[in-house]
């Protein structure tokens, strides 16, 4: 959603003759199954195969054979029904040896999802290091007299993931195992306790403590640190507050009764109106958001009454007017008084030049968390626009401000590394479909990075089997939980000719700790499962999860 008040045309996506929510609906499987697919629930411990399905190797409707160092009871989880019209990869390596011990088209390219993630994050980490800070500033223009700014307010999005919204008192990150982000397409998602707005108001006390007690001129956001760029039609921004989403928790009633419910943040000009339905125990509970007016977001659907609270959320297409109305409202809290309306949307002719602001005076700041906690943030809970983001802040490192000069930079920085980056084929930072790798690449990847001084840390960033993240519900009862180390990667397609649906990657790559002691290197992918519903996706993830386990145990 464009600013209510924003005059400007909305350049950042193409038009459509279908409503933007129905685009998103339909895309939704393809675009959240970053996370949301790599989470297994209870009871999905087994595959649900598509109707008709029989077991079959790849490509060829006969049964996977023996594969050297691959045990029996894996290849019985490979040749499930789902699997029949698909393909399996996987490279094993001992970490201490470099031997391969399993390598089934492990030289193959294929679709890895969020595996991706792995990519540009472990750049971002290389360039920068995982104790790497940026620092977000609020500077001004004019000058200050008697506690009066006769000039304006500049808040300089910096690239902070989270802004303080997710700094638990420890001051590490905390996480939800099932990310809001994907709440709209799978169900079950969970808001961490912190105020999303923490930074901002940090900000806004610096300000008032600096000596301004009022601004006669405007609140600003410059948001010019790259060029504008979007991931699946989603601005990509160095200006990122409760990860430019707002969050809509609605709660059931009485049967029939209209459901409550709760926004946050609480951002103004931004309203929520709720005509979702509380319907008898045991129904459906499904909620669809949608923006039928500008400032306006509105729930529609039912809610069972004996449902927990449901979260859903609204992705805010203008993040600099978001930030700039969170900002502006945190001041008046901290009591600056404002001449700035936080209903009228950012205006960039108003900012000043690019290359002045740096050296305007600064009233605030903000440090971001450490980059091992936002890559921990990115990496456990797959989050797509945070993988992205670190594209282009590689560009930005390489003196560019068009994100796809991220991937040279990416580039070069694994080549130096010393991965044959040609074992890659990246289209974006995400996961998203498009991308390719070889699962052997994968390997070389996870063995570069267990190579380095901090390599404790950046395992300890990926999600773990049975424990965290995407894999928290993944082999949580298998003697293997708590001993792989692994980036999940999930792409979900529907069937509609056959009303069944097609993942063309369910995949994982990281470390096992094998039950020797050995310590292993792997990646798996099985490409074009078919599935009867979204549930045999849960169950992909396990079956992916439970090869993993095997390999595991046998090693």
């Amino acid at each position: 959603m464009r600013h209510p008040s924003d005059p400007r045309p909305h350049a950042r996506r193409a038009p459509s003759a279908e409503p933007r929510a129905a685009v998103r609906a339909r895309s939704a499987v393809a675009l959240a199954l970053g996370l949301a697919a790599a989470l297994a629930v209870a009871g999905c411990a087994g595959t649900q195969a598509s109707p008709g399905g029989s077991p079959g190797s790849p490509g060829s409707g006969g049964a996977i054979g023996p594969v050297a160092g691959l045990p029996d009871e894996a290849l019985a989880v490979m040749n499930s029904p789902a699997y029949a019209s698909g393909s399996w990869a996987i490279s094993v390596q001992d970490l201490d040896t470099g031997e391969t011990l399993v390598s089934l088209d492990a030289d193959r390219l294929v679709e890895p999802g969020s595996v991706v993630k792995t990519y540009s994050v472990g750049a971002a980490w290389q360039l920068f290091g995982p104790d790497h800070r940026v620092t977000t500033p609020v500077v001004r223009t004019g000058d200050v007299s008697d506690g009066v700014l006769a000039g304006d307010l500049v808040l300089v999005g910096a690239g902070d993931l989270t802004m303080g919204g997710r700094t638990k008192p420890d001051g590490t990150v905390d996480f939800a195992d099932l990310d809001h982000n994907d709440a709209n397409a799978i169900p079950g998602a969970q808001l961490t306790p912190e105020d999303p707005l923490a930074g901002i108001d940090d900000l806004a006390r610096q300000v008032r403590a600096s000596g301004i007690t009022s601004v006669t001129g405007d609140v600003l956001v410059d948001d010019r640190l790259w060029d504008a760029h979007e991931l699946a039609d989603e601005p990509i921004t160095p200006i990122i507050v409760n990860n430019n989403v707002i969050d809509l928790v609605t709660t059931p009633g009485a049967v029939g009764a209209t459901a409550a419910v709760e926004m946050r943040p609480v951002v103004a000009p931004w309203r929520v109106t709720s005509r979702v339905s509380t319907v008898a125990a045991g129904g459906t509970t499904r909620i669809l958001v949608t923006s039928p007016s500008p400032g306006v977001i509105e729930l529609t659907g039912t809610i069972a009454a004996d449902s927990a609270p449901t979260v859903n959320v609204h992705a805010v297409d203008d993040p600099a007017s978001f930030a700039r109305s969170a900002l502006i409202a945190a001041l008046g809290r901290a009591g600056v008084s404002l001449a700035a309306d936080p209903a009228v949307g950012q205006r960039p002719a108003a900012l000043p030049a690019k290359d002045a602001v740096s050296g305007l005076p600064v009233v605030a700041s903000l440090r971001s968390l450490p980059l091992e906690q936002e890559a921990r943030y990115t990496l456990k809970v797959s989050y797509n626009r945070g993988a992205e983001t670190y594209m282009c802040l590689l560009a930005v490192a390489a003196g560019s401000t068009d994100c796809e000069a991220g991937f040279a930079k990416a580039r070069e920085i694994w080549a130096a590394a010393g991965l044959d980056t040609t074992g890659a084929s990246l289209i974006d930072g995400s996961g998203l479909e498009g991308n390719l790798v070889t699962p052997a690449n994968q390997v070389s990847l996870q063995a570069i990075m267990a190579a380095r001084p901090d390599a404790e840390r950046w395992k300890q960033s990926l999600p773990v089997l049975g424990v965290d993240g995407s894999l928290a519900l993944v082999q949580a009862s298998s003697p293997a939980a708590g001993h792989v180390w692994a980036k999940t990667g999930s792409l979900g397609q529907p069937d509609l000719l056959n009303d069944r649906l097609r993942l063309p990657a369910k995949a994982l790559g990281g470390y096992i700790d094998a039950a020797s002691g050995r310590r292993l290197v792997f990646m798996i992918v099985v490409s074009n499962g078919l599935f009867a519903d979204i549930q045999g996706v849960f169950a992909a993830n396990d079956d992916v999860g439970r090869v993993a386990a095997l390999i595991q145990q046998h090693y």
